[in-house]
């Protein structure tokens, strides 16, 4: 089974990128921003409070960018689509400093939530990664057509 990444997997190095991806990754993340939101809206949290809507959007993210990076990506996507959806869609939907904004939070916070905060960190790493796994998994399965 090809792994994902190589030749086909990657983009060209920014100083190669035609106005066209940068704008593919400009769309893209109006569009990721916008989801991000949403989800932030629709499960509010206050500072104490554990941060399920970043949780989500980070391990829906790592597994959307498996899946898309074993699958569409390792086909031969455009690299324009993949800036969209790399960068563009999914870097603005995810975000490693809202993150670590919460670990924050839950520790400044009155009274400190120093076990929530490592609760939330342990279940981003582990959640994150799984998913990222899965998703390339199901990528390469749904790229080749095999069951394993």
């Amino acid at each position: 089974m090809r792994r994902f990444g190589g030749k086909s997997g990657s983009l060209p190095p920014v100083q190669n990128r035609p106005l066209a991806h940068l704008v593919a990754v400009f769309l893209g993340g109006v569009l990721g921003s916008g989801l991000r939101l949403g989800l932030d809206t629709a499960l509010p949290h206050s500072d104490a409070q554990f941060p399920l809507s970043t949780l989500l959007i980070n391990v829906v993210g790592s597994f959307v960018l498996g899946w898309l990076t074993g699958g569409l990506f390792a086909r031969g996507a455009s690299s324009v689509l993949k800036a969209a959806l790399g960068p563009g869609l999914l870097g603005s939907f995810t975000t490693f400093s809202a993150v670590i904004l919460a670990l924050v939070l839950l520790t400044v916070s009155t009274p400190p939530q120093v076990v929530l905060a490592v609760v939330y960190l342990v279940l981003t790493l582990v959640l994150g990664v799984g998913a990222s796994f899965l998703g390339i998994r199901l990528g390469e399965r749904s790229r080749t057509g095999v069951a394993e």
